[in-house]
């Protein structure tokens, strides 16, 4: 069996805070994983470390079979994936051709291919309208399609991204779920951490959900669906039934 993602042991603590604690990932290439976990739970910081932003302060990665920690490997492993992180991370003062033109040249691909690939993206992420404007000027949501459409660009193997779908409307939402629905039948492999529960549901094949640092369950979907919905598998592994019965004295007069 080959992965896409493994980790052991992968730690990372600021000072006495131990963000990640000891994770063990195992994604399969070509599946569609959903990284869950509460607000603080380590979500984001475990895909920094997977995507090379930041270092572990302990542990092992090795992304599409290489060891991401050793500089000869590093780079060589960025350039089969894509990264939609969490902040975007756009520059505002770029119009959108000039943006993945940028993006598309960082990766090395030929002029004449960032070209094609950028108006096919521009048009299907329905901005080829919007040319004369600079991200600045983008609404939230335009500016998730960009970051989408930059991390597509160089046809990557891996691709991560973290609450894609946050403040994004029910159009734009449909047009990225079947976007990504197409990386993964071609044989791409989805690395996604989302809130919105209902999409994780209705596109991921496998899930891991992470709480206080540590991975509490993984699993397929098949086998969550077996045992109930993901909402209640994940509501029970964080622990977030003590919290049901918690009330308002205010609401309850």
């Amino acid at each position: 069996m080959t992965f896409a993602i493994e980790t052991k042991g992968l730690t990372r603590r600021f000072g006495q805070i131990c963000a990640v604690d000891a994770l063990d990932l195992q994604v399969e290439r070509g599946k569609f994983y959903g990284f869950l976990g509460p607000n603080g739970a380590g979500k984001s910081t475990t895909i920094k470390m997977l995507t090379g932003l930041l270092a572990p302060t302990t542990g092992t990665i090795n992304i599409l079979g290489e060891n991401v920690l050793t500089d000869s490997k590093a780079r060589e492993i960025k350039r089969r994936i894509g990264v939609v992180p969490e902040n975007l991370a756009l520059f505002d003062n770029l119009t959108a051709r000039e943006y993945l033109t940028f993006i598309g040249r960082m990766y090395l691909l030929p002029l004449p291919t960032v070209r094609e690939r950028c108006q096919e993206l521009l048009t299907m992420m329905s901005l080829e309208n919007e040319e004369k404007k600079l991200t600045l000027e983008y609404s939230h949501g335009m500016k998730k399609k960009l970051a989408l459409a930059g991390a597509l660009i160089s046809n990557p193997d891996l691709l991560f991204l973290d609450e894609p779908f946050e403040g994004v409307d029910a159009i734009a939402s449909r047009v990225l779920r079947d976007i990504l629905r197409r990386c993964v039948e071609r044989g791409a492999t989805v690395f996604l951490t989302s809130h919105v529960l209902e999409i994780v549901e209705k596109l991921c094949t496998e899930v891991g959900v992470i709480a206080k640092g540590k991975l509490v369950y993984q699993g397929s979907m098949q086998e969550v669906r077996a045992s109930g919905t993901l909402e209640e598998t994940f509501i029970k592994a964080v622990g977030g039934e003590e919290h049901e019965s918690q009330k308002l004295s205010w609401l309850e007069s």
